[in-house]
């Protein structure tokens, strides 16, 4: 069993259902401490962080993640219990395996080889640690990076730890993500019985074209590195489920997620003009998760590209699919940062898996770009 491997598997056993850390932090800390990395917990509420360093020059380089994972949903459907790590036919099965404990086991053993191999870096080495990923994202990443920032602390380049991969463990990196906006719209009427429609205004009725004609909205057409902007509707509520009722509101959950080539004041703008335009009654609350960041293809792009042809053979594809990661919140911050991990075929699935061959190979690319990076 190579030390990734046995890492990856005493962190699955830490059952870190969001916010919970589940001991990780402890772990990864001892861990950490004994190359000499200065541990640093910064908890918030009922979330655990953690920033680590080894070194007070720079540039820094830094590895993120996060040690939570999702709920394991119904434990009868899982071939194996969630949080009690089988190897079965050369992948490891458990939750978090994929997403991402994999990630931080493989950036900890390439640490360790790094430094074992009497390397001292030219620059820092950290590690930023949350508990506070998959769930709301308030007192994790964000709340570090603000600590950061007030002392003047920059992080100059970063991996994240996500599953970018497709079918090979880097396959796909991806070096920014689209932002994402999301919207409740509250369509007023007025309430009566179906029988008298002439006495009520239906919120229904009335929100139909405008909902149709914002999916019909050609946002924008993308870009070099963006999909088009996509606009989707999730949810969609009206009445108490009585049949002769006509309700007096409808509410109407939505999410943007775009590129690049938007603002989220020009979203905002554009969406309200549709809703006016068919002068409905309405209320929209909006929230931003995040905004679209990009890293431009240049020298560390290029790194971690050759680390990658270098331990796996792979010309890497660089993409920006996908959903929202802590990337958002260290990306603004001026950091070069691209998100690097295993394949994400599982991921919040039933029976989460990681190809016992991948997660050392991962450890290597890792490794491969501290050597290029600060070697």
């Amino acid at each position: 069993m190579s030390p990734t491997l046995a890492l990856t598997i005493s962190l699955i056993e830490k059952a870190s259902v969001t916010p919970s850390d589940g001991g990780c932090h402890q772990l990864l800390a001892q861990r950490l401490e004994a190359l000499g990395f200065v541990v640093e917990a910064l908890p918030f509420g009922d979330v655990q962080n953690f920033w680590a360093r080894l070194g007070t020059e720079g540039p820094v380089f830094a590895f993120a993640g996060h040690t939570d994972v999702v709920p394991p949903g119904p434990l009868e459907h899982w071939t194996s219990a969630p949080f009690v790590p089988q190897v079965r036919d050369g992948f490891l099965y458990g939750r978090g395996a994929a997403d991402m404990k994999g990630s931080i086991a493989a950036m900890v053993t390439a640490c360790e080889r790094f430094l074992a191999s009497g390397r001292k870096p030219r620059g820092s080495i950290a590690f930023l640690i949350t508990s506070d990923e998959e769930g709301s994202a308030v007192n994790g990443t964000v709340k570090v990076m603000e600590v950061l920032e007030a002392r003047g602390e920059k992080i100059h380049y970063c991996i994240v730890g996500e599953p970018s991969s497709t079918t090979q463990t880097g396959d796909v990196i991806k070096i920014g993500r689209r932002g994402s906006l999301h919207g409740r719209l509250t369509v007023h009427g007025i309430q009566g019985h179906v029988a008298y429609p002439h006495l009520a205004r239906n919120p229904i009725h009335r929100a139909m074209a405008p909902l149709d004609a914002l999916c019909r909205e050609v946002w924008d057409e993308g870009n070099e590195s963006f999909p088009p902007t996509s606009f989707q509707i999730s949810n969609i509520h009206a009445g108490k489920g009585t049949d002769n009722v006509i309700p007096g509101e409808l509410e109407v959950a939505f999410n943007f997620r775009y590129s690049t080539a938007l603002t989220e004041e020009a979203i905002k703008a554009r969406t309200t003009a549709v809703l006016d335009r068919f002068g409905l009654e309405y209320s929209l609350n909006w929230h931003l998760s995040g905004k679209p960041f990009l890293t431009q293809r240049g020298a560390f792009i290029d790194l971690v590209a050759a680390s990658i042809r270098q331990v796996t053979g792979l010309e890497t594809e660089c993409s920006t699919t996908g959903g929202t990661s802590d990337g958002r919140f260290i990306a603004p911050t001026g950091t070069q940062l691209v998100e690097v991990g295993p394949c994400n075929a599982t991921i919040h699935k039933v029976d989460e898996n990681v190809r016992v061959a991948d997660l050392d190979a991962l450890s290597n690319i890792y490794e491969d770009v501290l050597v290029r990076l600060l070697g």
